[in-house]
C-alpha cells in the first residue's frame, strides 16, 4: 500500500473549510487574503492561490483552515517539503483535535515517504488513540504498518553495495533511463531525452566499449529505429539482435502507445514492425522486456482485465513465429497498484520488477520472482540500500547476477531534474538463485575463412533434450546463446553443402561467465574429415551408449540429405592396453556406428568402416585430456 494522501487531503477540506460557520482566525485581513485564495484555487492558479495563503498565516500563524489549503496545494503540486510544513504547522496548533484527526494519517504518509518510519508509526499511533472511522482510511493505516514494520526490520540488515554513476560519457543528456546491456556488458542500449520536458525529444542511444574497456561516445541505435517523434524503453535478446521498443506516435499503432519490433543483420537494424493486437491494445502498451531467446515477451499495460493499475502481461512466440495472444502474468506477481518496468534475466527463471503493491520502504520498490513449475511464486523485495523511500523504477541485472544497472533521478546543482544512469555491484553470494554463462563465437568456412549464415542446435546429453535452435549472423557468423544448467552439452553445426560440425563441452557456471567456440565448416569434398565428439560407448566395450543417439541420428540426416555422398567410419583408440586390443577395439565400435546407420535406412553402398587402434593420435598420449581426444569415431568423404 503507497496511496495518495489526496484523499485524506479532500475530506479535511470539505469536512472543515466549506460550510464552516467561523474560522480558526480573527484576523479579517487574513480571511480576505485565504478567500481570494478559495477563488484562486476554484481556476487552478496554484502559484497565485499559494501566495495569497502564505500572506495570511504571515497575518496570523495559527490559522489553521489557511494551513490545511497550503499543505492540499503543496501537495497536488508535488511538493512535499511544503506539504510537511503546513501539517506539522497544524499538528503544532491544535495537538489533540478530534476535528483535525486526520491530519495524522497525512503526516504519517509524508514521514513514512520521505524514510522516517519511526516519526511515522507515532503518527498513526496517535490517530489510532482518536479513533478511525473512515473504513478506507483504516485499511490504508494497516498497510502503511505493515510497510513501517517491514521498513524498520529490513534497514537493519543491508546489502553491502556502493552504486557508482557510469561514465560522464553515458551520462551526457539531461535525462537518460532504462539502461539494457548485451550479456558479455560491452553494449549498453538506453532511452535518452535531450531536455527535461516532455516536450523535448526522446530516442534510444547505444554505446559500445572500447579495448581498454571505456564507454564510447553513444549514438543514435539506427535511423530506422530513431524518428523525430520520441522511441522510448526497450528490451534486446541477449544475441543483442532483436530490439522491442515503445513508440507512442508518427508509426501506424494500434493504440496511444505500442511495442515495435526490429532486427538486426550485422550492423543494419531493420524497419521496425508494430507487433500487432495480440500484443498491442487501444489502452497504453509499454516497457518491454525480452527473454534471452527472444521468444517470451513481458511488458506493462492498463488495459481492461488486469488486477490493478499497470499489470505485467506476458506473450509467447510460437512455432510459427507468431506472438500469441498477450496474458496477464496474474496475482501473484500483479496487485490492485502499479507494477512497472519488468525485467527478464536471461536464466528464464527469475522476473524484476517495480511495484507499489508489496510491503516495502515508500514509493516504488523492485521486488523478483522465481518461476518454479510454471509458476511465478510470490516476490521478494531486493532490500536495502537497492530499495529506499524514493522510486527505484527499473533494474538490468547482468548474466553472471554481479552487477546490476539502474537509472537515478536527482536534482542537479542548477536545480533541474536529472536522471543519471547508476552501477554496482552485488554482494559476493550475488541476487540470482540460478547464474547463466553464455556461448559465443562466429561460425567461418574452412577453406576460406570467410564468415557463414548456419543452423546452430543444443541439446542437453544427459536428456537428450533440445535446448536452442538458432542461426548465426549471416554477415558476421557470430552466434550467441544463453546456457542455464550445469550439464553437459552437444553443440551442432549445419549448412547446406558443408559436413556438419559437433562440440561438446561441459556447463560449469561457477568457472567462467563464458565459453567462446569458433566453428570451422569444412565443404562436403573427398578427403574431409568430420570428428564425431558426441559418440560414447561403454568402458572397454563397443556397446554404444543411448546419449550417443543424438549425434547418430545428425549422421542419418547428413547422408539422407546428401545421398550421393559416401563415408568411411574409423575408430580410433588411445594407447592404454595392447596394440592388438586396442585395433580390434577401435574396428568393432566403427562397426556398431556402421550397423546402427544400416538400421536407420542408410545404404550400406554408401558406407564403409575401419579400426585404426592407437596409430593416428590427434594429441600426446602422456595426459589423460590428450587420450580422450584419442578415443574418438570419425567420418571421412569417400566420394561425393
Amino acid at each position: 500500500m503507497k496511496g495518495t494522501v489526496f484523499l485524506v487531503i479532500f475530506l479535511l477540506i470539505s469536512s472543515f473549510t466549506f460550510g464552516q460557520p467561523g474560522y480558526s482566525t480573527k484576523s479579517k485581513k487574513a480571511i480576505k487574503l485565504y478567500e481570494n485564495a478559495q477563488l484562486l484555487l476554484r481556476q487552478r492558479k496554484f502559484p497565485e492561490a499559494i501566495e495569497k495563503l502564505n500572506d495570511a498565516v504571515a497575518k496570523d500563524n495559527d490559522f489553521l483552515e489557511a494551513h490545511l489549503k497550503l499543505a492540499f496545494s503543496y501537495e497536488l503540486l508535488r511538493n512535499v517539503p511544503g506539504q510537511q510544513k503546513h501539517l506539522e504547522e497544524i499538528v503544532r496548533i491544535a495537538p489533540h483535535s478530534y476535528k483535525y484527526k486526520n491530519v495524522y494519517y497525512s503526516l504519517g504518509k509524508v514521514y513514512f515517504n520521505t524514510g522516517r518510519y519511526e516519526e511515522s508509526a507515532g503518527m498513526l499511533q496517535e490517530l489510532e488513540r482518536m479513533g478511525i472511522s473512515n473504513p478506507r482510511i483504516r485499511a490504508d493505516v494497516e498497510d502503511l504498518r505493515t510497510n513501517i514494520s517491514f521498513a524498520l526490520e529490513n534497514i537493519k540488515k543491508p546489502l553491502y553495495i556502493h552504486p557508482e554513476a557510469l561514465s560522464e560519457t553515458l551520462n551526457a543528456f539531461p535525462l537518460q533511463y532504462f539502461p539494457v546491456l548485451t550479456a558479455d556488458e560491452n553494449t549498453i542500449i538506453y532511452t535518452a531525452r535531450s531536455g527535461v520536458s516532455f516536450s523535448h525529444d526522446e530516442n534510444i542511444m547505444i554505446s559500445e566499449k572500447d579495448q581498454s574497456g571505456q564507454w564510447k561516445t553513444p549514438v543514435s541505435i539506427s535511423p530506422n529505429i530513431n524518428s523525430q517523434f520520441n522511441e522510448g524503453t526497450c528490451a534486446i535478446s541477449a544475441d543483442g539482435r532483436t530490439l522491442i521498443f515503445t513508440n507512442c506516435e508518427g508509426r501506424p499503432s494500434v493504440g496511444g502507445c505500442d511495442l515495435y519490433i526490429t532486427y538486426k543483420t550485422g550492423e543494419e537494424w531493420s524497419v521496425p514492425k508494430n507487433l500487432g493486437e495480440n500484443i498491442n491494445s487501444i489502452s497504453w502498451d509499454s516497457q518491454p522486456t525480452l527473454s534471452a531467446d527472444g521468444r517470451k515477451l513481458f511488458f506493462i499495460s492498463d488495459r481492461s482485465g488486469g488486477f490493478g493499475k499497470r499489470d505485467i502481461w506476458m506473450s509467447k512466440l510460437n512455432a510459427d513465429q507468431e506472438w500469441q495472444k498477450a496474458v496477464n502474468l496474474g496475482p501473484g506477481v500483479n496487485t490492485k497498484e502499479d507494477e512497472v518496468s519488468p525485467f527478464i534475466h536471461v536464466n528464464g527463471t527469475t522476473l524484476f520488477f517495480a511495484s507499489k503493491g508489496f510491503p516495502g520502504f515508500g514509493g516504488f520498490d523492485l521486488y523478483k520472482s522465481e518461476l518454479k513449475d510454471g509458476v511465478w511464486m510470490r516476490p521478494t523485495n531486493l532490500g536495502y540500500p537497492v530499495n529506499t523511500h524514493e522510486d527505484q523504477v527499473s533494474l538490468f541485472v547482468s548474466t553472471n547476477g554481479k552487477n546490476g544497472y539502474y537509472s537515478f533521478e536527482r536534482i542537479g546543482k542548477d536545480g533541474k531534474k536529472q536522471s543519471l544512469l547508476y552501477g554496482f555491484e552485488f554482494p559476493q553470494k550475488g541476487i540470482l538463485d540460478n547464474r547463466s554463462i553464455y556461448l559465443t563465437g562466429n561460425v567461418y568456412d574452412a577453406d576460406t575463412q570467410e564468415p557463414l549464415d548456419a543452423k546452430i542446435e543444443l541439446f542437453d546429453l544427459g536428456s537428450e533434450e533440445p535446448l536452442a535452435i538458432f542461426t548465426s549472423d549471416p554477415v558476421t557468423g557470430e552466434y550467441f546463446s544463453i546456457l542455464n544448467e550445469e550439464s553437459k552439452i552437444a553443440l551442432y553445426i549445419e549448412r547446406e553443402g558443408y559436413l556438419f560440425e559437433s562440440q561438446s563441452f561441459d556447463i560449469k557456471v561457477e568457472d567462467s561467465d563464458k565459453i567462446k567456440k569458433d566453428i570451422y565448416l569444412k565443404p562436403i569434398k573427398k578427403g574431409n574429415t568430420v570428428r564425431l565428439n558426441n559418440i560414447f560407448f561403454e568402458f572397454n566395450s563397443a556397446q554404444l551408449t543411448q546419449s550417443s543417439e543424438t549425434e547418430l541420428n545428425k549422421i542419418v540426416s547428413f547422408l539422407s540429405l546428401n545421398p550421393d555422398v559416401k563415408i568411411m567410419i574409423s575408430g580410433h583408440t588411445d594407447n592404454q592396453g595392447a596394440e592388438n586390443y586396442n585395433l580390434d577395439l577401435s574396428e568393432k565400435r566403427a562397426k556398431s556406428v556402421y550397423n546402427f546407420l544400416i538400421q536407420q535406412g542408410i545404404s550400406s553402398d554408401n558406407l564403409t568402416y575401419k579400426g585404426f587402434g592407437e596409430s593416428q593420435p590427434l594429441a600426446t598420449n602422456n595426459t589423460e585430456e590428450g587420450q580422450k581426444i584419442n578415443r574418438r569415431i570419425e567420418f571421412s568423404i569417400e566420394e561425393n
